[in-house]
């Protein structure tokens, strides 16, 4: 994953100020483009510190919130045909599926600090972020289908890239 200047482009009182405006309220805010590039940057600084530690650590020993058991027994129980070795951008974004996320991701209202927060997810977990690999999606769905793919061994490739077994 290509690292730019990220935050760092900003200057500290850029960067301060793009950190205040991240933690307001989404309703204060129209379409502006500057924080839509500032939320883009959050995601994707989160995506490479993400893909850079499952790349470094055995992803099969992660655990990513203090609710992982909670998040993958209620994710599997919802979503069991869910193919998350490559995901269908439809099975997250079509009218359908939004109807069937809306009410699971609701319920970690409270239990996930910002479950409903912007992020990046691969749709080919055995590949990196790039344009045509990821997907905007919410934070709580990020994890489920990260806690499922390193639970279930789909991520061990990336680490294996960079570990081969001897």
């Amino acid at each position: 994953m290509a690292s730019g200047n990220g935050l760092a482009s900003l200057g500290v009182e850029g960067a301060s100020a793009a950190a205040h405006a991240l933690s307001l309220p989404a309703e204060e805010y129209c379409n502006d483009p500057q924080l839509e590039v500032m939320w883009a940057m959050k995601a994707y600084n989160h995506a490479e510190v993400y893909f850079n530690l499952i790349s470094s650590v055995d992803p099969t020993f992660l655990k990513l919130t203090k609710v992982d058991d909670q998040i993958y027994t209620s994710f599997r129980e919802t979503f069991g045909d869910l193919n998350i070795k490559q995901l269908d951008p439809d099975s997250l974004k079509s009218p359908e599926s939004k109807e069937k996320w809306r009410p699971w991701c609701n319920q970690f209202d409270g239990i996930v600090e910002d479950f409903n927060y912007g992020t990046l997810v691969r749709l080919d977990c055995e590949k990196d972020y790039t344009e045509e690999n990821t997907i905007f999606a919410t934070r709580i769905q990020f994890f489920a289908i990260e806690i499922a793919r390193n639970r279930e061994g789909l991520n061990s490739p990336v680490y294996e890239v960079k570990h081969p077994k001897s």
